[in-house]
């Protein structure tokens, strides 16, 4: 895709907020790599290609393997994820598509088990975060083409 607006030289003061969010989101108790597989899992739904090429270069740096990485998208049928991992990537395909799945007390209620009320928050934090960098990637075009 061909980048149509530098949106952070023309609204540098958004970007600058966005960029705070993301610091906020590396503060957080949860962990590097599930944030990154969470970052790719919304950016899959989303199809954000040059997300989906940021994170998973990013999550290799971090040490995670491609079974994990290739799998992400089938997380369900995989059991070399945690419980908690899994929780958390279905909480991420239900907040990214909010408009038809929502956010079940059940699925709330499975969150809770693995991640304390800080967590939670910081979890849909993390997701609305990535969703609205999807968001602006997709409709402003992106920095870079992926694969030059």
């Amino acid at each position: 895709m061909e980048q149509r607006i530098d949106y952070s030289n023309v609204a540098p003061e958004a970007l600058n907020i966005m960029m705070e969010m993301e610091k906020y989101t590396k503060t957080t108790g949860i962990d590097r790599k599930l944030r990154e597989l969470i970052k790719i899992r919304a950016s899959q739904i989303n199809g954000c290609a040059f997300c989906i090429n940021m994170h998973t270069t990013d999550a290799r740096k971090m040490g995670e393997t491609e079974q994990r990485l290739y799998c992400v998208s089938a997380w369900r049928d995989c059991d070399f994820y945690t419980d908690a991992e899994k929780v958390a990537l279905e909480l991420t395909e239900h907040v990214t598509l909010v408009p038809t799945k929502r956010v079940p007390d059940d699925l709330y209620n499975q969150v809770r088990v693995h991640f304390n009320e800080k967590d939670y928050v910081d979890l849909v934090i993390l997701i609305n975060q990535i969703n609205s960098w999807n968001r602006l990637s997709i409709s402003m075009g992106s920095f870079a083409t992926v694969g030059k």
